[in-house]
């Protein structure tokens, strides 16, 4: 039986992965900003701990991790799923809206990282999954501010995975695409209300009515996605990235595809900068 943590486990895929883990027979620390949103969904479960969490609250999320150990002895699985979105071009956003969404979706994962490690350290084990985006591995228009607090994530993930492998701590970047859950509606999406006319018609205005109307028709199956993870979770030997979805793959593929060609068209620029190239010109 894994013991798992959960944030934003109230809706979306943070309750989905809570199903799927008390089908599974394992035991969840399930938080969100308020608990009985989760225990009016999943009931008395003795397998279930519902523990209030705001990620931005360090000593709440220390009270949380503790209470989760006194219930249950141990923390298999972190999931640092808690997170909402911001639509506006970099230019559109405030610095209060910019610095309020940072403090969720960034410095929250590590003030709920930070709580759970030293039990991890501790048991020599424990996987813990940070939830990116598509749009931490490319840049899309009108996504730009949210896009930077997932390329953040996504950095800080790549330097875990070497630090606290020698703990037997191993480190997965959760990477969905769109998928068909309420991610695009207010509950978990800001608008910039600043919009600049100068946008409209251009990439990042007219993502603005791309999000309108591709909410709750997006390709991606949530509940799919849920028991994925739990295979993902299993297996001997987890990815550090993990893409969820068709267009997330395809995003994936053609930014390497691009990238590659632009290397190859500067690679003469690029590496004519080390001083070994001064001495090989000499020569």
């Amino acid at each position: 039986m894994k013991v798992w943590f959960i944030t934003g486990a109230s809706r979306g895929f943070g309750a989905l992965m809570t199903k799927e883990a008390l089908a599974a027979g394992d035991a969840v620390i399930a938080t969100a900003r308020n608990p009985k949103t989760v225990t009016e969904q999943f009931g008395d479960h003795p397998n279930l701990l519902a523990v209030a969490l705001d990620v931005t609250n360090e000593a709440q999320a220390k009270e949380a991790a503790a209470a989760g150990i006194a219930r249950f002895g141990r923390i298999d699985v972190l999931a640092n799923n808690a997170g909402y979105g911001l639509l506006g071009a970099v230019e559109e956003a405030t610095a209060e809206e910019i610095e309020k969404l940072y403090a969720t979706n960034v410095f929250g994962l590590l003030k709920v990282t930070r709580a759970v490690l030293p039990y991890m350290r501790r048991q020599r084990s424990g996987h813990i999954l940070n939830f990116s985006s598509i749009g931490g591995y490319f840049g899309y228009p009108g996504w730009g501010v949210y896009g930077s607090t997932k390329f953040a994530v996504e950095g800080l993930s790549e330097s875990m995975a070497a630090e606290l492998e020698p703990f037997g701590i191993k480190v997965t970047i959760v990477e969905p695409g769109f998928f068909r859950t309420d991610f695009l509606a207010d509950t978990s999406l800001a608008v910039s209300p600043a919009s600049i006319a100068d946008y409209e018609g251009t990439p990042a205005g007219n993502m603005r009515n791309f999000a309108a109307d591709a909410n709750h028709a997006q390709p991606g199956n949530p509940a799919k996605l849920a028991a994925g993870i739990m295979t993902m979770v299993n297996s001997a030997n987890p990815p550090l990235r993990m893409p969820f979805g068709s267009d997330t793959v395809a995003m994936i593929e053609g930014q390497h595809a691009s990238v590659e060609m632009e290397l190859a068209a500067w690679r003469e620029l690029a590496v004519s900068t080390d001083f070994q190239s001064d001495a090989t010109a000499s020569a």
